[in-house]
Protein backbone atom coordinates (compact mmCIF):
# COMPACT_ATOMS: atom_id res chain seq x y z
CA UNK A 1 0.00 0.00 0.00
CA UNK A 2 1.55 3.28 -1.04
CA UNK A 3 1.66 6.20 1.31
CA UNK A 4 -0.14 9.39 0.37
CA UNK A 5 2.27 12.29 -0.27
CA UNK A 6 2.16 15.10 2.28
CA UNK A 7 -0.08 18.05 1.51
CA UNK A 8 1.75 21.02 0.00
CA UNK A 9 2.20 23.81 2.53
CA UNK A 10 2.73 26.27 -0.30
CA UNK A 11 -0.62 25.41 -1.81
CA UNK A 12 -2.39 25.44 1.57
CA UNK A 13 -0.94 28.83 2.56
CA UNK A 14 -1.71 30.29 -0.87
CA UNK A 15 -5.32 29.11 -0.64
CA UNK A 16 -5.66 30.74 2.79
CA UNK A 17 -4.41 34.06 1.43
CA UNK A 18 -6.81 33.93 -1.52
CA UNK A 19 -9.79 33.11 0.69
CA UNK A 20 -8.83 36.00 2.98
CA UNK A 21 -8.77 38.25 -0.05
CA UNK A 22 -12.32 37.24 -0.94
CA UNK A 23 -13.42 38.64 2.44
CA UNK A 24 -11.39 41.82 1.91
CA UNK A 25 -12.93 42.31 -1.54
CA UNK A 26 -16.41 42.03 -0.02
CA UNK A 27 -15.69 44.62 2.66
CA UNK A 28 -13.95 46.91 0.16
CA UNK A 29 -17.03 46.76 -2.06
CA UNK A 30 -19.18 47.97 0.83
CA UNK A 31 -16.85 50.93 1.29
CA UNK A 32 -16.50 51.62 -2.44
CA UNK A 33 -20.24 51.79 -3.09
CA UNK A 34 -20.55 54.64 -0.59
CA UNK A 35 -17.25 56.49 -1.02
CA UNK A 36 -16.45 56.27 -4.73
CA UNK A 37 -18.04 57.88 -7.75
CA UNK A 38 -18.59 54.47 -9.32
CA UNK A 39 -22.15 53.13 -9.42
CA UNK A 40 -23.17 50.46 -6.95
CA UNK A 41 -23.87 48.04 -9.79
CA UNK A 42 -20.36 48.50 -11.20
CA UNK A 43 -18.82 48.05 -7.75
CA UNK A 44 -20.81 44.86 -7.19
CA UNK A 45 -19.81 43.50 -10.59
CA UNK A 46 -16.11 44.32 -10.09
CA UNK A 47 -16.10 42.87 -6.57
CA UNK A 48 -17.93 39.75 -7.73
CA UNK A 49 -15.52 39.15 -10.60
CA UNK A 50 -12.50 39.73 -8.35
CA UNK A 51 -13.85 37.42 -5.65
CA UNK A 52 -14.66 34.78 -8.26
CA UNK A 53 -11.15 35.12 -9.67
CA UNK A 54 -9.67 34.58 -6.19
CA UNK A 55 -11.85 31.50 -5.58
CA UNK A 56 -10.98 30.14 -9.03
CA UNK A 57 -7.28 30.71 -8.35
CA UNK A 58 -7.55 28.90 -5.02
CA UNK A 59 -9.25 25.97 -6.72
CA UNK A 60 -6.60 25.77 -9.44
CA UNK A 61 -3.55 25.84 -7.16
CA UNK A 62 -2.68 22.27 -8.16
CA UNK A 63 -1.46 23.77 -11.43
CA UNK A 64 0.68 26.74 -12.38
CA UNK A 65 -2.43 28.52 -13.66
CA UNK A 66 -3.73 28.89 -10.11
CA UNK A 67 -0.59 30.76 -9.06
CA UNK A 68 -0.73 32.98 -12.16
CA UNK A 69 -4.36 33.83 -11.37
CA UNK A 70 -3.31 34.46 -7.77
CA UNK A 71 -0.80 37.07 -8.96
CA UNK A 72 -3.54 38.59 -11.11
CA UNK A 73 -5.72 38.92 -8.00
CA UNK A 74 -2.85 40.78 -6.29
CA UNK A 75 -2.60 43.21 -9.20
CA UNK A 76 -6.36 43.79 -9.22
CA UNK A 77 -6.37 44.52 -5.48
CA UNK A 78 -3.58 47.09 -5.79
CA UNK A 79 -5.22 48.72 -8.82
CA UNK A 80 -8.53 48.93 -6.95
CA UNK A 81 -6.84 51.65 -4.91
CA UNK A 82 -7.77 54.00 -7.75
CA UNK A 83 -11.37 53.87 -6.49
CA UNK A 84 -10.76 53.17 -2.79
CA UNK A 85 -7.38 54.69 -1.87
CA UNK A 86 -6.93 52.48 1.22
CA UNK A 87 -6.87 49.49 -1.15
CA UNK A 88 -3.44 50.57 -2.38
CA UNK A 89 -2.09 49.77 1.07
CA UNK A 90 -4.20 46.65 1.58
CA UNK A 91 -3.37 45.38 -1.91
CA UNK A 92 0.36 45.90 -1.38
CA UNK A 93 0.21 44.13 2.00
CA UNK A 94 -1.60 41.16 0.45
CA UNK A 95 0.85 41.07 -2.48
CA UNK A 96 3.78 40.96 -0.04
CA UNK A 97 2.06 38.23 2.00
CA UNK A 98 1.32 36.33 -1.23
CA UNK A 99 4.96 36.50 -2.30
CA UNK A 100 6.16 35.47 1.16
CA UNK A 101 3.75 32.52 1.26
CA UNK A 102 4.96 31.28 -2.11
CA UNK A 103 8.63 31.49 -1.09
CA UNK A 104 8.26 30.19 2.48
CA UNK A 105 5.76 27.52 1.48
CA UNK A 106 8.06 26.34 -1.32
CA UNK A 107 10.97 26.11 1.12
CA UNK A 108 8.84 24.21 3.62
CA UNK A 109 7.74 21.78 0.91
CA UNK A 110 11.39 21.25 -0.09
CA UNK A 111 12.37 20.47 3.51
CA UNK A 112 9.42 18.09 3.84
CA UNK A 113 10.43 16.32 0.61
CA UNK A 114 14.04 15.99 1.82
CA UNK A 115 12.94 14.53 5.14
CA UNK A 116 10.55 12.13 3.45
CA UNK A 117 13.27 10.99 1.04
CA UNK A 118 15.72 10.53 3.92
CA UNK A 119 13.16 8.53 5.88
CA UNK A 120 12.45 6.31 2.88
CA UNK A 121 16.17 5.75 2.33
CA UNK A 122 16.60 4.67 5.95
CA UNK A 123 13.70 2.25 5.80
CA UNK A 124 14.45 -0.70 3.64
CA UNK A 125 14.47 -4.44 3.83
CA UNK A 126 15.83 -5.43 7.19
CA UNK A 127 17.76 -8.66 7.57
CA UNK A 128 17.26 -10.20 10.97
CA UNK A 129 20.40 -12.01 11.99
CA UNK A 130 20.23 -14.27 15.01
Amino acid sequence: MSERPPRSLRRSFAAMVLVGEVLVVGFAALVAKDLSDVSGRTVALAAGVTALLAVLAAGLLRSRLGYVLGWLVQVVLVVSGVWVPMMFFIGIVFAVVWGFVLVAGGRADAVTAQRLAAARADVGPVDHVQ
